[in-house]
């Protein structure tokens, strides 16, 4: 283990270590008066679950991830699929409502949401697929099987309703899609195809789209000028939000400081987590956050170009999309430039699901790198 410590991309770690450790201070901060006022828990408690998931994320990256052969993925993604497809089931069944939204399955004391799961799967999947049958099939249309599982999940998502799960799913596909080696005689009739399904999911959308979204997410739909609607559920959360970053000005109020946590801000230690840093720490604080999350996606990048194997890239690539499209989402949300949806901003947001595999892919992404340094190694052998 320790060799392959050595081997990891060390900024990239330091990183990983530093935003879980901001995200539990800020969690504690963040949500300490809710977790009283609000539902009567002791004030640690969102902090002591997100630290649970942090310790069980880095223990299972650490000794189990960094030490896995990527390749050995490939006989449990049957299993996975399976599995994820049940959960999906059970929860659109019997599942716990979060805002309307049918998402969560309680185990014991903690509440799991599979479709963060799926995230992850959706990625080592294509992973698998195309970095070992890309230049093998024969049958072109083959080529769109791991779409076709995607769909799958997408419309089983969509139904709890999670808009925002959704997108990112869709997002995450896309974005991954495009980024494969695929033969350019290919490409023409893949765009068409594409723009085939995006103009019919658009359809559905504007159709059908107050029947498969639930009262709250619908209102979420109307985001311009929040303050102009501050009593209406429209307006109240994002007003109060940049409410909270106008009280931060540049350099903050103080770590703990903030004013919004006291029931202002309903949702400040989840997808509004970033407004409290920004009233806590100032802007100068948030920009060092934003410059952080630009180093580890320019990190991303960078392995996933470099990557030995085309899996590996994907796995890096895959990862880089995942937490650009978070990042965005949430950001863009929080202060009003597209409508609320939900999704948590990375490591900083309260969340187990998310942060759990958030961390695994992130060291995952660290196996891409030992696996990449080991067979560039051998090959130099073998020039010797």
């Amino acid at each position: 283990m320790r060799n392959n410590i050595r081997k990891c991309d060390k900024l990239l770690l330091i990183l990983t270590l530093l935003y879980t450790l901001l995200g539990l201070v800020m969690i504690f901060s963040a949500s300490s008066v809710a977790a009283v006022m609000r539902y009567g828990y002791s004030t640690n408690y969102y902090f002591l679950r997100q630290l649970f998931f942090s310790v069980v994320g880095i223990i299972l990256g650490f000794f189990f991830v960094i030490n896995f052969p990527i390749k050995k993925y490939r006989h449990f993604i049957s299993m996975g699929f399976l599995v994820l497809l049940i959960l999906l089931l059970y929860v659109l069944i019997s599942g716990n409502s979060v805002n309307g939204a049918k998402s969560w399955l309680n185990i014991g004391s903690f509440g799991i949401q599979p479709t963060e799961f799926v995230k992850a799967f959706i990625i080592i999947y294509f992973a698998i697929f195309y970095g070992e049958k890309i230049n093998k099939m024969k049958n072109k249309w083959a080529i769109f099987v791991p779409i076709v599982v995607s769909i799958i999940f997408f419309i089983l998502i969509i139904l709890q309703p999670d808009l925002g799960g959704s997108i990112i799913l869709a997002g995450l596909v896309v974005m991954i899609f495009f980024s494969l080696p695929l033969p350019k005689n290919n490409m023409n009739k893949i765009l068409k195809i594409c723009a085939v399904i995006g103009v019919i999911g658009f359809v559905i959308l504007f159709q059908f789209g107050g029947k498969i979204l639930n009262e709250t997410q619908a209102k979420r739909l109307q985001y311009k000028n929040p303050c102009s609607r501050y009593i209406e559920d429209t307006g109240y959360q994002v007003c109060n939000s940049l409410i909270s970053v106008s009280n931060g000005g540049l350099f903050g109020l103080g770590l703990g400081n903030s004013t919004q946590k006291y029931l202002y801000l309903p949702e400040a230690h989840t997808d509004f987590i970033f407004a409290i840093v920004l009233e806590e720490l100032g802007a100068i604080g948030g920009l060092l956050v934003i410059i952080g999350y630009i180093i580890i996606l320019l990190r991303l990048l960078n392995i996933a170009k470099h990557a030995e194997f085309l899996c590996g890239s994907i796995i890096a690539y895959g990862t880089f999309s995942l937490l650009i499209l978070h990042i965005f989402i949430n950001l863009m949300g929080i202060l009003g430039l597209i409508p609320l949806t939900g999704v948590p901003l990375p490591f900083l947001s309260y969340g187990g699901s998310f942060n759990l595999v958030v961390i695994l892919l992130l060291f995952l992404v660290q196996r891409v790198v030992i696996e990449s340094k080991n067979i560039k190694r051998k090959r130099e052998l073998q020039n010797m």
